[in-house]
């Protein structure tokens, strides 16, 4: 089918359409891809796109949606989903009001395309793939963690040569069908089995005698031998402490002229001055990602409301049990990372009211909009959902002004939100949220509308209420296939999943089929699984490593 896009206003930085009248052209899609206009053919389908803004499909590189810890803290906050019970009929996770098929609905509906689960441990591949799998519309990836495993701090301690390493974190990137490598607080939840409750960059794991740099050195060095597209994934020590922005600034410093990603820096921004010894450090953090063009970072924005925590971060999470709202935690303490699900509720006191502003200041001045990610950490800092009433926030310094007028004065003293005007263009929204995930994740295919791209297409009415305008689309297409109208979701279909498919090691393969069968007694068969598994119609999508 030929579809015709008519008279929008095209705004495509990777192609230079910088929006306004100069950009409004028609868009044609043909097989689920976007085309050079067709001379001499007519359209099977027109839809009238004049008087809106038209973008790629929107991208999250960071939104914890699938797996096990997801599911956890389905089952602690069943009173939060609106289909609960007294006595349910069945079990929860079959009542839950927002469940895996509604996340797919409600990313499409305010133009998402492509999300990406940060957090898969290595271990639950299967589950996390099959719960993303029931994930409509969207197209889904994961990044695997490692830097609390055995396998890998035994490989450091034991001085194992860097082709080995290699071998080990591609075999685990093949088993896992993911996308990319994530590091957690590394070191901590090894150290966190040892009773160890605090724990930085230069700190010691017992067991082992390597350090938490040496974790994250050893696995960003690794990622970038292989060419994995997107950079070591980092979740810094101390997240979420007074003086943690300290922690934040070793980290930066640590990349030594290779990429790294820096996630949910908000949660690192926090410096020690004042009366309660809890301040922003975000201009500080700000200028030294601005000079080092070797960091990219996500935001993990804070907006207020109740949500929960949810992190693969043990040693954290068990430290913020006190903090807990309402007053129910869970604590996993598995094989390599564990978990914790902590909920809470962000208010608009001193401690709220700083933690929203340092995100504000990190994306308003952070100057280069490819480097710097949209995300609320979901649902960490916020459901996603709150996304469209960031946008505007990021926007427009009136919105801004109006929500500083209510939060605690003493907070923002502290900070330098109120005396920033800047206001995000929608070029900027476009690179921050399209153009520039697509290059992060090495997806060439997706983030911009050059003939030949997927036809990932979201089209927005142009309004005054920029927040009513991203949540709900006028028109969203996946794949060529119209799935949204109107704010409403109007077809249903599924997506893949994104990975990578490094060979692995022959053997490398024998080694963690013996490894397997000593310390967990079981064939390394039940840990990986065949595409057939997930009983989808070509389930995942590859991308190309860049070597």
């Amino acid at each position: 089918m030929l579809i015709r896009l008519k008279g929008g206003e095209i705004i495509d930085p990777v192609n230079d359409a910088r929006g306004g009248a100069s950009a409004r052209r028609d868009l044609w899609i043909e097989n689920g891809f976007i085309i050079e206009a067709p001379e001499g053919r007519r359209a099977d389908r027109t839809y009238d796109a004049s008087g809106c803004i038209v973008m790629a499909g929107a991208i999250d590189i960071h939104s914890h949606i699938g797996g096990g810890n997801v599911n956890t803290a389905r089952l602690l906050l069943p009173e939060h989903h609106s289909a609960h019970l007294p006595r349910p009929a069945d079990t929860p996770l079959a009542n839950a009001g927002w469940s895996t098929f509604t996340t797919g609905c409600l990313y499409a509906q305010m133009g998402f395309t492509t999300v990406v689960e940060p957090a898969m441990s290595p271990y639950s591949a299967l589950h996390t793939h099959l719960e993303l799998a029931d994930i409509p519309i969207i197209d889904k990836a994961t990044l695997t963690i490692l830097g609390n495993d055995d396998f890998l701090l035994s490989l450091i301690r034991d001085g194992k040569s860097a082709d080995m390493v290699d071998d080990y974190v591609a075999w685990t990137l093949a088993a896992t069908n993911s996308l990319g490598v994530k590091v957690i607080n590394a070191g901590a939840a090894a150290a966190f089995k040892e009773n160890v409750r605090s724990f930085s960059f230069d700190d010691i794991v017992p067991a082992y005698g390597v350090s938490s740099r040496q974790i994250v050195k050893t696995l960003q060095s690794s990622v970038n031998r292989l060419g994995v597209p997107h950079p070591l994934h980092v979740h810094a020590n101390n997240l979420g402490l007074a003086g943690s922005a300290d922690t934040a600034s070793v980290t930066i410093d640590a990349t030594e002229g290779m990429p790294l990603h820096l996630a949910h820096l908000q949660f690192y921004g926090y410096g020690t001055e004042g009366k309660r010894k809890f301040s922003s450090e975000a201009a500080r953090l700000a200028e030294q990602v601005n000079s080092n063009p070797d960091v990219t970072i996500d935001v993990g924005q804070v907006m207020f409301g109740q949500t929960v925590t949810i992190s693969s971060d043990v040693t954290r999470q068990f430290l913020a049990i006190g903090n807990a709202s309402p007053k129910k935690t869970i604590i996993i303490d598995g094989d390599g990372n564990g978990g914790g699900i902590v909920p809470y509720r962000y208010k608009e006191n001193y401690y709220g009211s700083l933690q929203w502003a340092v995100g504000l200041e990190l994306f308003l001045l952070i100057n280069d909009p490819w480097r710097v990610f949209f995300t609320t950490d979901h649902p960490n800092g916020a459901p996603f959902t709150a996304y469209p009433d960031l946008f505007e926030l990021l926007m427009s310094r009136e919105a801004r002004d109006r929500q500083v007028a209510e939060l605690n004065a003493a907070a923002l003293e502290l900070t330098t939100l109120p005396s920033i005007s800047r206001e995000y263009t929608l070029e900027e929204i476009a690179i921050m949220t399209r153009a520039a995930p697509a290059k992060l994740l090495g997806l060439k295919d997706r983030g911009h509308l050059g003939p030949g791209a997927i036809a990932d297409i979201a089209v927005y009415r142009r309004g005054r209420d920029i927040a009513a305008m991203f949540r709900e689309a006028a028109l969203v297409f996946k794949d060529g296939d119209l799935v949204v109208e109107n704010g409403k979701v109007v077809n249903f279909r599924w997506g893949r999943a994104l990975r990578l498919r490094p060979e692995p090691d022959k053997t490398m393969v024998r080694r963690m089929q013996a490894y397997h069968e000593e310390r967990y007694g079981l064939s390394l068969d039940w840990f990986t699984f065949p595409d057939s598994a997930l009983r989808r119609d070509e389930p995942f999508a590859e991308v190309p490593c860049n070597r």
